[in-house]
């Protein structure tokens, strides 16, 4: 894959780095695929190669390129990109579509997580971290019917993500809510692009679950609620069949 195409670089390298690295993160280029040149990169982006270098260190450090002597530079495979690092957090934000294998992965994470979050937060959450939730769930309810509300829609469904992992009152999970940001909103966006046509009241109504049962303070019934708001998910996705990931009642 060329260079042709990217957007124009201002700044220096660390608006390089990031330029490339959301590139990276969509999946302009492959695991395995050779990464372009210095020189490529020094011509096509009008910058001196020390620029190029500290951005591609920057890269290198954060998993998603290699480098080595004699072979040139490649794209790492996906289960070596650190995708917790604050970095990656930072480029991930305001991507419009993320590759698939890495929303796959963000996925099977979120689905192993999330759901624990939940039930720390049934049995942890104060009067503030009810009201985040509760006005969060308004939000989503006011503006799921107005397709042109999408956007908005999706910032309040990240609002409820976000008060979960708060309402979990544990000092990991919260800093963890706040690396993953970037990740959820990915997912919600990819969801939402999947079922464009389609209401949201399934989603809904999953998200009110686990609203009512953090509520109730039921650490079981929030986890399995939780888990069935990420089978949606899964749904949208298509990384599971309908018929497989029908809600529990």
């Amino acid at each position: 894959m060329t260079l042709d195409g990217l957007p124009q670089h201002r700044g220096g390298a660390e608006e390089l780095a990031r330029l490339l690295a959301r590139a990276l993160l969509a999946g302009r280029w492959q695991p395995g695929d050779a990464f372009p040149r210095e020189l490529d990169l020094c011509a096509h982006f009008a910058v001196s190669r020390n620029q190029v270098r500290n951005a591609l260190a920057s890269l290198t450090a954060t998993g998603l390129l290699e480098r080595t002597a004699g072979r040139g530079t490649v794209v790492r495979a996906v289960s070596d990109w650190h995708l917790l690092d604050p970095l990656i957090s930072d480029w991930m934000t305001g991507i419009d579509s993320l590759d698939p294998k890495l929303v796959r992965e963000i996925f099977a994470f979120r689905y192993s997580a999330e759901p624990v979050v939940a039930r720390l937060a049934a049995e942890a959450a104060e009067a503030a971290d009810l009201e985040r939730l509760e006005a969060a769930f308004r939000g989503m309810t006011r503006t799921a019917t107005d397709p042109a509300a999408r956007g908005l829609h999706a910032e309040y469904d990240v609002a409820f993500h976000d008060a979960i992992y708060l309402a979990s009152h544990n000092l990991v999970w919260r800093q963890m809510g706040h690396l993953l940001r970037p990740s959820i909103i990915a997912l919600i966006q990819s969801s939402q692009a999947q079922r464009e046509h389609e209401g949201l009241d399934d989603s809904l109504t999953r998200h009110g679950r686990v609203l009512e049962a953090i509520r109730r303070r039921a650490p079981a019934a929030a986890e399995r609620a939780a888990r069935e708001v990420l089978l949606r998910t899964a749904i949208d996705l298509g990384i599971v069949e309908e018929a497989v990931a029908e809600p529990q009642h």
